[in-house]
């Protein structure tokens, strides 16, 4: 099954199966479940396994003296039990308005909370629990449903509420240990432990579009854990949990979180505008590897697959396949544009050429080199601004 991982007595949020990102989509996608629970919507979201890159860092958590019970000690203050009524009535009790329950915890002294984005989509007030007990009236900051990331701003006293530190997602290597904590099935405080089973992961945010290089873990979350900490043993948080595979709904050991890196990117644009401008390209991709480009007569790189009418790949020129062919049970666009440079560094996947994209920003100016039929071009393309949802 598949759903978000906040609490909630309504429809979950609307998903697709189209693991598009800005620029494109994949293959080889696991179906998982966006950490919500109950509801009488079932979310589709997809996590692909993304090329794992060999991390010549050593663990940062290799000579760490804090144990789980001095982290969570020193992080349980500072993590918040999250309620919204949420506008939309749950048809299941006659249209009154729905409740949804989520977690986060303080990322400044200015009582700013971070939390997923669909714990507070639709929201009409906000509550916040605090460990001691003591309940808050919030106000919606910012959102951003590209990431998942989401802002609130907490109405207490200057001082109540202490913020975590966040960390280094980018020195994190497989095997490190992490803590999540949150409010799995509205049990505030809930507090466990685990490592990074995997790095660069993908998962689809609410509108559709890419979450990239995201956290797997294997420490239990559940629904009710969205937008909760995932912390080093250093004590500092290095993702925001968001999502869970599972077949049966709960815990399989197999979570996702969205990583510092782009929590340290968005959020200093939620506080300071309530939104975050991405730049986009405009096209569906795939990767074709150098051990499948030979039998696809095609280059290695990212191969488009469709261009989407308007966007500034199309007004560049760019040319999806006409066709298709499976490899191993894999099928792959044929016939079309595949892309190999991006403003001259090589691109090998597609992840690489989003995450190129990813590093820029609307009205910026890229050329792509680009190879169809055995001929190499180059493209200018000025990058516009990501669309709210995949059309």
């Amino acid at each position: 099954m598949s759903s978000p991982i906040r609490s909630r007595t309504a429809g979950v949020i609307a998903g697709g199966v189209l693991l598009a990102a800005l620029i494109g989509g994949g293959v080889g996608a696991a179906t998982i479940a966006a950490l919500d629970d109950g509801g009488s919507g079932a979310t589709t979201t997809v996590v692909r396994e993304a090329a794992q890159p060999t991390s010549s860092s050593s663990s940062q958590v290799a000579d760490s003296t804090e144990s789980v019970a001095d982290i969570a000690k020193a992080s349980l203050p500072s993590v918040v039990d999250i309620t919204v009524t949420t506008s939309g009535g749950d048809p299941q009790t006659g249209n009154q308005p729905a409740r949804a329950e989520g977690s986060g915890w303080v990322y400044d002294d200015q009582n700013h909370v971070i939390t997923n984005q669909h714990v507070v989509d639709n929201s009409t007030s906000i509550k916040v629990t605090t460990q001691d007990g003591s309940t808050y009236d919030a106000t919606l900051v910012g959102t951003d449903p590209s990431t998942d990331l989401a802002v609130i701003k907490v109405n207490a006293p200057a001082g109540k509420l202490q913020p975590l530190q966040l960390g280094d997602s980018d020195a994190l290597v497989v095997g490190d240990g992490v803590v999540a904590i949150g409010s799995p099935f509205g049990l505030e405080g809930s507090v466990t432990s685990g490592i990074v089973s995997a790095l660069h992961r993908e998962m689809q945010a609410p509108n559709g579009f890419t979450i990239n290089d995201s956290i797997q873990t294997d420490a239990a979350i559940n629904h009710g854990n969205s937008g909760g900490p995932l912390i080093d043993l250093s004590g500092n948080v290095i993702g925001v949990n968001a999502q869970i595979e599972s077949d049966g709904g709960g815990s399989d050991g197999v979570g996702f979180a969205i990583p510092a890196s782009t929590i340290r990117t968005v959020v200093p644009e939620l506080i300071s505008s309530g939104k975050v401008q991405h730049a986009y390209l405009g096209v569906k991709i795939q990767t074709i590897g150098s051990d499948v480009s030979a039998q696809l007569n095609a280059a290695a790189g990212a191969a488009v697959a469709d261009v989407t009418a308007g966007s500034p790949a199309a007004t560049a020129g760019l040319k999806a396949g006409g066709a298709e062919k499976t490899i191993d049970g894999v099928p792959y666009p044929t016939g079309g544009d595949v892309i190999t440079a991006f403003d001259g560094k090589a691109i090998a996947t597609s992840t690489e050429l989003q995450l190129a994209v990813d590093s820029k920003k609307p009205g910026d100016k890229v050329e792509l080199t680009v190879v169809n039929g055995g001929k190499t071009r180059t493209v200018t393309v000025t990058l516009g601004t990501r669309p709210d949802s995949i059309s």
